[in-house]
C-alpha cells in the first residue's frame, strides 16, 4: 500500500489520518514538534523542521507522494523534492499561486478570472501611490503582506494611507499589496478535487461566516444561492484548478457581490470551509484529498443531509473543553464534536462541531449552542 507524506503536522493533517485508515493506505507526517495536533493522532511522524531542505528531503525518502497541509514549505525546497523524482501533489508551480498573493492575482487576472482592483506596493513613496489608488477605487484600502497571512493576519483594512503603516511593514521587510474594499454580500467558498487523471470533482458551495478574520461558521449549500451562480462558482473553481495545474484540493474563496462573483483567496489542500465534509458528504475532504494526490477515482461529493453547519470551536477562558462534553452530548447527541488536541488559548481554533438537518434555523443554533458552550460553558462569552 502507498505511504502519502504530509508536510506539516495539524489539525489537517490529523483529520487526514481518519481517512488514510479507512483507505489503508499509510500517511507519513513532518511535524514541527511531538506534541502538534497530527503528532498526537499519526503513527508515523518525523520530527523536523519542513522549511528546512535536509528535513524535506529524508521526510520524502519511502513515500509515493508528498503533499501539505500548509502553503509554507518554500517553493525552491519543493522543486529539489521534484528534481529528486519524489511527486509533490500539488507541486511548486502550483503552490506558488497560494503562497503568494500578488502572484496569485496576476495570474488569475491574466486567464481573465474575476478579482478585485489591486496593485503592488512600491517602496518608493508608497502614501502618494495609495492615496492615488483611493482616489480611483475609493475608501477604505484593503494592505496585505504577499506572504504568509491567515485568519486575519497580514491583512489591514485603512482608511488614511498615509498612516504611517505601510512604512513601518515595509521597514520589517513585509512585501505588500494593495486592493480595492468590496462591498459584497457573503463569502463564498467552491471546494473542488483535481487528480492528475484530470478528473475534478466540486462539492457544494458553501457560504463562510468571518468574525474578526477568522472563520467561524460555514454552511452547506450556502443558502439562497442561485442555481446558476452556484454552477459559476464551481465551474470557475475547477477551471482554476486545470489552468493552475493543482492536484489535490482547491478552495476557492469567494466574494458574492451584487453584480457577480470575485475571487478572494485560493488555498491548495483540505480547507476550514470543507470540514462540513466528513459528516455532510459522501466523500470527505479529506479522503478526497488522499485519493487525488494518489491518482484514484475521486469520490461522490453528494450531501448527506438537505443542510450541514459546521462551527469553530474557539479557545475561551477555560481549557478544561472535556467537562462540558457531558453537556454537549447529552443536549443534542445528532452533533458531532472534532477537537484538534491542542492548547486552549482565547480565539485560537481547536475544534469544530458539526451538525445536519433540514431546518437550516435549527441546524446552525444547535451547531452554534454546541460551539458556544464548548467555548464558554454555562456562563457565556466575555468578549
Amino acid at each position: 500500500m502507498p505511504v502519502v507524506g504530509m508536510a506539516g503536522g495539524g489539525q489537517l493533517a490529523r483529520m487526514t489520518q481518519q481517512a488514510a485508515i479507512a483507505l489503508g493506505v499509510s500517511l507519513r507526517v513532518l511535524a514541527g514538534a511531538s506534541d502538534e495536533s497530527a503528532a498526537k493522532a499519526v503513527s508515523d511522524v518525523r520530527v523536523g523542521d519542513d522549511r528546512s531542505l535536509d528535513d524535506l528531503l529524508a521526510f520524502a525518502k519511502g513515500c509515493d507522494v508528498v503533499t501539505f497541509d500548509h502553503e509554507h514549505v518554500p517553493g525552491p525546497h519543493i522543486q529539489e523534492l521534484e528534481g529528486t523524482g519524489v511527486p509533490c501533489r500539488p507541486g511548486s508551480a502550483a503552490l506558488a499561486h497560494a503562497q503568494n498573493k500578488l502572484v496569485m492575482r496576476e495570474r488569475l487576472s491574466a486567464l481573465g478570472v474575476p478579482c478585485p482592483a489591486y496593485a503592488h506596493v512600491p517602496s518608493s513613496d508608497p502614501g502618494a501611490f495609495l492615496a492615488a489608488f483611493a482616489e480611483e477605487h475609493g475608501r477604505p484600502l484593503v494592505l496585505k503582506a504577499t506572504r504568509g497571512g491567515y485568519d486575519g493576519k497580514g491583512v489591514w483594512i485603512v482608511d488614511e494611507p498615509s498612516s504611517g503603516l505601510v512604512e513601518r511593514l515595509q521597514a520589517e521587510g513585509v512585501d505588500l499589496m494593495v486592493e480595492q474594499h468590496v462591498p459584497f454580500r457573503r463569502e463564498l467558498a467552491a471546494l473542488v478535487a483535481r487528480s492528475p487523471y484530470g478528473q475534478g470533482a466540486a462539492y457544494p458551495v458553501v457560504e463562510t461566516v468571518q468574525e474578526d478574520g477568522i472563520c467561524t461558521e460555514v454552511i452547506s449549500p450556502a443558502p439562497g444561492l442561485p442555481e446558476d451562480l452556484a454552477a459559476e462558482a464551481q465551474s470557475l473553481a475547477l477551471r482554476i484548478a486545470e489552468e493552475l495545474g493543482v492536484l489535490g484540493l482547491l478552495a476557492v474563496e469567494l466574494f458574492e457581490t451584487g453584480t457577480g462573483l470575485l475571487v478572494n483567496e485560493l488555498a491548495m489542500r483540505p480547507h476550514n470551509s470543507g470540514h462540513w465534509t466528513i459528516e455532510g458528504a459522501r466523500t470527505s475532504q479529506f479522503e478526497q484529498h488522499l485519493r487525488a494526490v494518489l491518482d484514484l477515482p475521486l469520490g461522490s461529493t453528494e450531501p448527506t443531509a438537505p443542510y450541514t453547519v459546521m462551527a469553530n470551536v474557539l479557545g475561551g477562558d477555560d481549557p478544561d473543553v472535556y467537562s462540558r462534553y457531558i453537556h454537549v452530548m447529552a443536549h443534542d447527541p445528532a452533533v458531532k464534536v472534532h477537537m484538534y488536541g491542542k492548547e486552549s488559548r482565547p480565539g485560537r481554533k481547536i475544534g469544530h462541531v458539526t451538525a445536519l438537518g433540514a431546518d437550516l434555523a435549527e441546524v446552525r443554533e444547535r451547531a452554534r449552542h454546541a460551539a458556544d458552550y464548548l467555548r464558554w460553558g454555562p456562563a457565556g462569552g466575555t468578549e
